[in-house]
């Protein structure tokens, strides 16, 4: 194999410019030192929520007393993964059906699966996954679950320590198997962190 003509996609927003959930706050960038004012470099202050962009939520994010960022394994955040393509509501009969089809593709990237597509996860099948043991799910929504009703679907993941990876783009990401680094920025103790998620083609899937 050889590594230097590998495929690497990019899957995490800009975050400046990013989506941002309903009553989050807008990240923004301040510089406090300027070359062209004549400091000696160029310093910029990050003012943002942990969950802005593309960012990982960790079960703290919910659960009082559950894990933080820093305490998520990163085996659970590197490895194969599986995306596919779905819109509308994503129920438990689906959620079957994927697990299923990533095990016949590629034994193990069940465990980390990407949603592309305007899907909304539901109760039923946000239970299958937890109860599968997946290790992580992704999507290209804020939230992982109903948008206006998102704490059920969060409260059954993070409760089995399912990472959620949310906000992430699949625009230009064919179905199939790759592998997956989404390691989050070490804000230890804290209930989220924004991520650079990327994809790298190693199974050759023709994007």
């Amino acid at each position: 194999m050889n590594f230097n003509e590998l495929k690497i996609y990019d899957i995490s927003q800009p975050v400046f410019g990013c989506e941002i959930y309903p009553k989050d706050p807008e990240p923004q960038k301040i510089k406090i030192s300027s070359i062209d004012n004549n400091d000696p470099c160029n310093i910029t202050k990050l003012i943002m929520c942990a969950h802005n962009g593309t960012h990982i939520d960790s079960p703290n994010h919910f659960i009082n007393d559950g894990k933080t960022i820093d305490e998520i394994p990163l085996n659970k955040l590197i490895g194969v993964c599986y995306v596919k393509e779905f819109n509308g509501e994503f129920k438990k009969n689906d959620a079957v059906n994927l697990i299923n089809e990533a095990k016949n593709k590629y034994n193990g990237s069940e465990k980390k699966l990407l949603l592309k597509g305007n899907v909304v996860v539901s109760l039923e099948a946000s239970k299958y996954f937890a109860d599968y043991g997946i290790d992580l799910i992704g999507n290209e929504s804020q939230t992982i679950g109903p948008i206006d009703a998102p704490m059920a679907v969060h409260l059954v993941l993070l409760g089995k320590e399912v990472v959620l990876l949310e906000g992430i783009s699949l625009n230009n990401i064919k179905e199939g198997v790759y592998f997956l680094n989404t390691a989050p920025i070490n804000l230890n103790g804290c209930d989220g962190a924004p991520c650079r998620a990327i994809l790298i083609d190693v199974f050759n899937n023709e994007n």
